[in-house]
Parts: C-alpha cells; sequence; structure tokens
C-alpha cells in the first residue's frame, strides 16, 4: 500500500500500515531528525542512572514516613520489597527501551502496544488517523498517560530542593534551639537549591557527563564513610529491635497492614524513576544496548546502598522518640547527633548526604527536560510547537527546561500552605510515575497474551522470563500505587492531608479538557525515532 504523506510539527511523516514482528522494529518511522547530540557514554549512564534517584540520600531523608508507620521492621522489609518490585518494573521497561530507547519512553511505547483494528471498533472515525490503525480512544488514553509521565517527572525533580532545603532549615535548628523554624523560609531555600542546577543545564550541558561520574563516586563513597562513622561512634542497637520492631498506633490507623503499607512511602519514593536514564535516551551512545542495562544496573546498586544505610542507621540510632518528635523535621539530623554528639561531625555527615542529592537534581532537571521536550514535539502540549524548539545555540530545548523549573517553583509553594508537604511531594511523584509504568506494562502483557509474535527482538530480553517478570511487575506498581495517596495520620485535616491524589487528578482533568479543546484536533500520536544503527 502507497503511504500517505502527512505533516505534522513541520515535519513529514510516512504513514503506514500497521506492522508485525521484526518488520515493526525495522520500519518504525521517523519524525523528526536526529536534534540532540549523542554525548552519554556507557559509564556516564550508569553514573547518570545510579545518581539520578539519590536513593540512600533521599531514603535518610524520607526516614520519617517509616519511624511513623511500621517502625524498624517495617523500613528493612520495606526496602527489600521496593527493591524487588522496582527491579521487576525496571527489567521489564527495559526490553522496551531496547526496542525503542526514546525520550517519550511509556506514552510513545504504549503507541505502538496498544490494541489496532477491530479490536478498538468503537470510537473509530473511519479515516487514518496516525501512521497505525487506531483508535481515537487510544491515542487519547495515550495522552493521558503522556501528561502524567512529564507532571510526576515535573514532581520528582521537586524531592531534591525540598529534601536539602528543608533539611538546612534542620541543620539551623540543631545549631540554634531558639530558631524559629518557618516554612516560607524553607521554599525560599528550595528555589535556591535550584537555581545553580538550572544554569548548569543552560550553559554547562557538556560537563553533565563529567559530573555524572564525579556524583556516582560520591554516592559510592560517601555511603561506607557515613556507616563507618555511625558503627564506630553509636552503640549498637539488638537485633531484634531492627528486624522484629513493628511501630503502630503513632498515626492513628490502626490495621496493621495499612499501618505497615504508607510506612513503604519513605521506601519506595528512593527507587521510584527508574525510567530516568530513558529520557535521555536520544543523547546516549548506542541508546538501544546502553540504556536497558543502566536501567537495570542502577536499582540493582541502588537498592543495596540504601539497604546497606537503612540497616546502618537503625542498628546506630538512640531514643525512638526523640528521633520521630525531632524539632529539625528529620529524624536522621537527631540520629546523626545522637551517633556523634558534635554538631559540626553531623553537619559533615549531612553534607554528604545532600552533596550527591544536590547533583542528582542535575540529572534529573536533564531527564524531565527532554521528556517534556519530547512531548512537545508529539503536540501533546498546549503551545507545543513553542516548547519543542531545541535552542540553536546550548542545543538543548531550553523553553521545556524553563517549563520544568517553572513546575518546580510552583510546587514549592505547598511547602507553605501545609503540614503534610513531605507525603504529598513525595507520594505526588511516586504515585504518577507508577501509574506511567502501569500502562505500558500493561499493554505488554495484553500482547504477549494475544500476539506474541508481533513482539520484536531487542537488545535486551527476558526470554520466557518475560511474562511472570511482566506481571510481578504489575503487581508491586499496582499495590505501590493503591498506598501512596493514602493520609499518613487520622484523623484527616484540610493541613494534614495527602493532596498527592486530588492534584493527579486535576492534572488529569486538565489533560482531558486539553484533549477536548485542543488535543484531539492536532494530536495524533507519537513519531517514535528509530535508526538503522540502533541508536
Amino acid at each position: 500500500m502507497q503511504g500517505e504523506r502527512e505533516v505534522k510539527s513541520e515535519s513529514a511523516i510516512e504513514s503506514m500500515p500497521a506492522l508485525n514482528g521484526n518488520d515493526f522494529h525495522e520500519n518504525v518511522p521517523s519524525q523528526q531528525k536526529q536534534q540532540l547530540e549523542r554525548y552519554i557514554n556507557f559509564f556516564s549512564s550508569i553514573a547518570f542512572s545510579t545518581c539520578l534517584l539519590a536513593t540512600w540520600e533521599s531514603a535518610g531523608g524520607s526516614l520519617l514516613s517509616g519511624l511513623y508507620n511500621g517502625g524498624p521492621a517495617a523500613i528493612v522489609y520495606g526496602i527489600i520489597l521496593s527493591t524487588v518490585g522496582n527491579l521487576a518494573i525496571a527489567c521489564s521497561l527495559a526490553e522496551l527501551a531496547s526496542l525503542h530507547p526514546t525520550a517519550g519512553a511509556q506514552y510513545q511505547w504504549c503507541y505502538f502496544l496498544a490494541p489496532r483494528g477491530r479490536r478498538f471498533i468503537s470510537f473509530i472515525q473511519g479515516k487514518r488517523i496516525s501512521f497505525y490503525s487506531s483508535s481515537l480512544t487510544c491515542i487519547f488514553l495515550l495522552k493521558i498517560s503522556g501528561w502524567v509521565t512529564v507532571f510526576s517527572w515535573s514532581a520528582l525533580v521537586c524531592i531534591a530542593p525540598y529534601f536539602i532545603g528543608t533539611q538546612i532549615q534542620g541543620m539551623v535548628v540543631l545549631a540554634h534551639p531558639d530558631y524559629e523554624l518557618v516554612r516560607w523560609r524553607g521554599t525560599l531555600l528550595m528555589w535556591a537549591v535550584a537555581i545553580i542546577p538550572i544554569i548548569i543545564n543552560v550553559f554547562a550541558r557538556r560537563v553533565l557527563a563529567g559530573i555524572e561520574v564525579a556524583a556516582g563516586i560520591m554516592h559510592v563513597v560517601f555511603l561506607p564513610i557515613t556507616i563507618i562513622v555511625f558503627v564506630a561512634l553509636a552503640p549498637p542497637n539488638p537485633d531484634s529491635f531492627v528486624w522484629n520492631t513493628f511501630v503502630g498506633g503513632l498515626s492513628g490507623w490502626e490495621n496493621s497492614g495499612v499501618v505497615f503499607s504508607i510506612g513503604l512511602l519513605g521506601v519506595i519514593t528512593p527507587l521510584a524513576g527508574v525510567d530516568g536514564i530513558i529520557h535521555m535516551a536520544e543523547e546516549v551512545k548506542n541508546a538501544k544496548v546502553v540504556v536497558p542495562r543502566s536501567m537495570i544496573y542502577g536499582t540493582l546498586i541502588n537498592g543495596v546502598l540504601a539497604f546497606s544505610y537503612l540497616i546502618a542507621t537503625l542498628y546506630c540510632m538512640g531514643d525512638y522518640t526523640e528521633a520521630v518528635t525531632s524539632p529539625t523535621g528529620y529524624p536522621i539530623i537527631t540520629i546523626a547527633y545522637q551517633a556523634t554528639g558534635s554538631k559540626a561531625a553531623t553537619f559533615v555527615l549531612m553534607t554528604m548526604g545532600m552533596l550527591p542529592g544536590w547533583i542528582a537534581l542535575f540529572n534529573g532537571l536533564a531527564s524531565v527536560t527532554r521528556l517534556t521536550w519530547a512531548f512537545a514535539r508529539d503536540n501533546g502540549l498546549p503551545f507545543s510547537e513553542f516548547f519543542a524548539v531545541v535552542d540553536p545555540t546550548y542545543k538543548i530545548p531550553l523553553r521545556a527546561l524553563f517549563l520544568v523549573a517553572s513546575c518546580i517553583f510552583a510546587l514549592s509553594f505547598i511547602q507553605i500552605g501545609s503540614t503534610a508537604a513531605f507525603n504529598a511531594i513525595l507520594s505526588l511523584s511516586t504515585l504518577g510515575l507508577y501509574i506511567s509504568y502501569l500502562v505500558p506494562l500493561t499493554l505488554l502483557v495484553l500482547k504477549r497474551l494475544t500476539s506474541p509474535q508481533d513482539i520484536p527482538q531487542g537488545a535486551f530480553s527476558l526470554g520466557k522470563l518475560g511474562l511472570p517478570m511482566n506481571l510481578l511487575a504489575i503487581l508491586f506498581a499496582t499495590y505501590f500505587s493503591i498506598f501512596l495517596p493514602f493520609p499518613a495520620t487520622l484523623p484527616v485535616t484540610g493541613e494534614n492531608m495527602n493532596y498527592a491524589g486530588p492534584v493527579l487528578g486535576f492534572v488529569i482533568l486538565f489533560a482531558c479538557g486539553d484533549w477536548i479543546v485542543r488535543g484531539r484536533h492536532k494530536w495524533e500520536g507519537p513519531g517514535m525515532k528509530s535508526d538503522a544503527n540502533g541508536q
């Protein structure tokens, strides 16, 4: 069949019928030429994936969630559960990344995995709406998936500024107990923390690869130093305290299963974001091989590091009540002070945790900027033509970067208005990410069950383990998503409510409105980029 020529985002796209098997892999249409320079090698990619999550650093910052709901047992077994679950998700997504390593990732994978033709005969308008025979319903769902992914990553990059800014406040409280911890000052500190990574992303893009390697070294080296200090100076807790102590009743929740599940927030969030390196794929050399490996290695390394850090912290923590009710707002600051007995040593230990987390923000901004740019490139956002521009001087999607930065500044106001800002910011990003994983994973399982011959073989394949691994990933992602929006304490008030669910619901409603007003006329699905060389 002779393909029709369509124009989309000022570039010609070849329309063609749906393809099967490896024909699909070889003939994915190219919407645009390569616009970003490939400069990230294998080691930089591993460092990027490992440091982006800043897992053990953020696990220390989010320790309050587990101590408040579930206690040491919830933290220890929770980090094991989180590592296994996120590793299953990483392996499942790695298969898709080896087929199409593209900045759009989830929503673009959904596009070629979604059922087509007669199974979606409802809503079909009787004409070709893209380079596949897809339904309007399918494209609408993919657009929602794209919105959720973009917004979730925008919220995720708020975590580092929030942790670092408010931890700086906490250290001021430790140094000067009479200091009043005012929330709007934390917001200003969040802005200050975000400024330099934004500047580096604009003016020093080429140094990001070196920064990633340096951050990777710090990420790995600072951990044993911290553990050695804790072990050498703090009297150890008994094994029973670390492995068998379950704390319930502090938060108002009574059911042990619910308490445990809500307490998982502090160990789920540090490992969420396994797709981060994927969104840099169009700047990674040999992306079809490098990106899947980086996802899996990065998740595994981070899981081991976070587990080691949390075990050491629990064995070396002092008074439990004093840590949970710390005036600094962070139990880890009090635990470090209890262990060392020195404010100066505490500041050094906290700095070793904050510095890699701050550098991770450099990578996070770069990743979510490329994701936002890819979605705009496919006409997924309002004013897409404006945000899809790659600046010819700096060779980055500058406007998309400023859009992401604006989201950081806007979301930082949650810090002012809610005492539950901690849970809201963590839950908001993590909930959206797991939802964004669920959509392509569910479609992949349906494809395996209905037409496995249509799934091409990529550079990375799970083989016979594919279906069990995908089902395991869906199980974990569903479980995590159910409890992430739960409020941390009862009774629920306007001030302590977890606003993650309502905010994400508003984003989805906004996406629906955009679809009705603009998207259904302009957005025809992604134009996935692929090249013959497997780049």
